[in-house]
């Protein structure tokens, strides 16, 4: 898919890798790119430089809270009304609390419906538009935690594999009606939330299994590569690969090794 002329939608677009995609759709010409996030004044600076780098208003800033259905639906029905229909939705917007059995069920619940519910309202409220004319392209952000697992938080890694379950059964089910989809899987990426884990993205690498810490804008150049290709999964780092290749091929050594790789590592969360 070519994004020129298009109608994009760039939810957790206030910062890190959404405002990265989002600025780097905007390189591609599109007919508009709407940065939504919880923070509507940030997506409104977000736009206005990419407007200002544009040289004109190729973006707009909204605010949507995507862990409400409603919310997530009166943005689909104004950009569908005020631009057409959204011909690429990507459900961007994730969060992460450092969580494990004990910690309150409202934690689980934000998680489950930021990272995972948002991808299922989302789809409910674009697939009669896109079904209806044969067309249309649903991008969602899993993680590296969505095939292997987030060391210290049980909760992104359990809502992060069903994000990439759900990613894969949209795939399989509409791939002969139209619908495309993509399931991004980032690795270590310089971000806020990254950061947060232990106060340095550094060393927040060493929880998640380790490799090459990669900047937003790298993210957002592999990812426009992927929808040009229409690659239903998109990872950051190539050595990910491996990673699930060995944890399919022995799936015990591959609990093991990473419960000895969290005895070397969950010091950074004390």
């Amino acid at each position: 898919m070519e994004l020129a002329d298009k109608v994009i939608v760039v939810t957790g677009a206030a910062g890190g890798i959404g405002a990265a995609c989002a600025r780097r759709f905007a390189a591609e010409r599109p007919r508009i790119v709407v940065c939504a996030d919880l923070d509507a004044n940030a997506t409104g600076v977000v736009a206005s430089q990419i407007n200002a780098a544009a040289g004109c208003d190729i973006a707009i800033g909204r605010a949507c809270d995507v862990g409400r259905e409603a919310t997530v639906k009166a943005l689909i029905d104004e950009i569908t009304l005020s631009y057409g229909v959204i011909d690429l939705y990507f459900a961007n917007a994730g969060i992460a609390m450092l969580t494990d059995p004990f910690s309150p069920d409202e934690i689980w619940d934000r998680q489950w419906r930021v990272n995972t519910m948002a991808h299922v309202w989302a789809a409910r409220h674009l697939l009669p538009a896109w079904l209806e004319r044969g067309d249309g392209y649903l991008v969602t952000t899993a993680s590296m935690a969505g095939f292997l697992t987030s060391l210290g938080d049980a909760a992104y890694s359990t809502t992060k594999h069903a994000a990439v379950g759900f990613a894969e059964w949209l795939a399989v089910t509409y791939h002969d009606r139209g619908v495309k989809v993509s399931c991004l899987c980032p690795g270590g990426i310089n971000t806020a939330m990254l950061a947060a884990m232990t106060g340095d993205a550094e060393s927040s690498i060493a929880l998640i299994g380790g490799g090459e810490l990669k900047q937003p804008d790298d993210v957002a150049e592999i990812l426009v590569r992927g929808i040009r290709a229409e690659s239903t999964l998109i990872l950051t780092h190539p050595e990910m690969t491996t990673y699930m290749e060995r944890k399919v091929a022995d799936h015990g050594r591959w609990v093991g090794g990473m419960a000895r790789l969290w005895q070397r590592q969950r010091h950074l969360l004390d």
